[in-house]
C-alpha cells in the first residue's frame, strides 16, 4: 500500500524550512509556545479569511515574538496608513497573552506581499473557494482557475481536487482538474501544497490543490528547471 504524505513536510530539512522557528529550554516553555503558535494561526486564519492570506510564519527570541504573515492583498490588511496592521498588531497581542499570559516578549508584525499570487496554493485554493462560495458552477470554476494559473510563467503543474456535496447533489464525489505535471516523489521537487474549505449551505466542499514550480537544488532558493547533463568527453589517447 502507499503512504501519502504532506508535500510540504516531505521536503523538510531539504529545500523547505519550518514556518515556527524557535528553541524551547524545557518543557513548559514548549507547550506555552505550541498553544501560542496555534492561538495565532487560528485568530489569523479567520480574521484575514478573505484576504488571500497563504501562511503565517512565527519567529521566537527570548525577548521578541515575530509574526509574517503572506499575503496577495497587502493593502486590505495593512489598511489606510497602516490603522489595520495597527489594530490586528493589538489583536494578536491580546491572543498571545490570553494563551500563554504575557511573558515579557514584545510583538513586531511584518506583511509580505506575494508577487505571483497563481503561484501559491494557498491562493489558488481560496480563488477557487471564492467561486464555489457564489454558487457557480463548480466545473467551471475549477477549470478557469487552472487555465489562470497555468499562464503564469513560473508554474509547470497544476492539480486542483474537491471533494463534497458538488453540486447540491445527494451523494458527495470527488472531481479533480490537472495541468501538467505533479512529481511528488521527487524531493527537489518544489511543490507548494495547501487545503481549503468553501461553506456552501448544503454543506462543506473540501478543496486541495498542488502547484508544481520546478526543481529547486538549495534550500529557500528559487526553483529552476534542472538542465540537461552534458556528456564529459573522452580523453584522447
Amino acid at each position: 500500500m502507499t503512504h501519502t504524505v504532506h508535500p510540504y513536510a516531505h521536503r523538510l530539512g531539504i529545500i523547505r524550512d519550518w514556518r515556527s522557528r524557535w528553541f524551547a529550554t524545557d518543557k513548559k516553555t514548549f507547550r506555552e509556545n505550541i498553544a501560542v503558535d496555534q492561538a495565532v494561526r487560528t485568530f489569523v486564519a479567520k480574521k484575514l479569511r478573505n484576504m488571500h492570506v497563504a501562511e503565517v510564519e512565527i519567529e521566537r527570541s527570548q525577548s521578541e515574538l515575530r509574526v509574517i504573515i503572506h499575503t496577495a492583498r497587502p493593502g486590505l490588511v495593512i489598511g489606510r496608513s497602516g490603522e489595520n496592521a495597527t489594530k490586528l498588531r493589538k489583536e494578536i497581542t491580546a491572543v498571545v497573552n490570553k494563551a500563554a499570559g504575557n511573558n515579557g516578549r514584545t510583538l513586531k508584525l511584518d506583511i509580505m506581499e506575494i508577487r505571483q499570487p497563481e503561484t501559491s496554493a494557498a491562493v489558488v485554493g481560496m480563488m477557487v473557494v471564492e467561486g464555489l462560495e457564489k454558487r457557480m458552477p463548480f466545473r467551471r470554476v475549477l477549470k478557469s482557475t487552472v487555465e489562470k494559473v497555468m499562464s503564469a510563467r513560473d508554474v509547470i503543474g497544476v492539480r486542483i481536487v474537491a471533494s463534497g456535496r458538488l453540486g447540491g447533489a445527494d451523494m458527495a464525489r470527488t472531481e479533480q482538474i490537472k495541468r501538467g505535471r505533479i512529481p511528488l516523489q521527487t524531493f527537489r521537487a518544489n511543490i507548494d501544497y495547501a487545503m481549503q474549505e468553501a461553506n456552501l449551505p448544503f454543506g462543506v466542499i473540501g478543496i486541495k490543490v498542488w502547484v508544481y514550480l520546478g526543481d529547486q537544488f538549495t534550500m529557500g532558493g528559487e526553483a529552476e528547471q534542472p538542465r540537461e547533463r552534458m556528456a564529459t568527453p573522452s580523453p584522447r589517447a
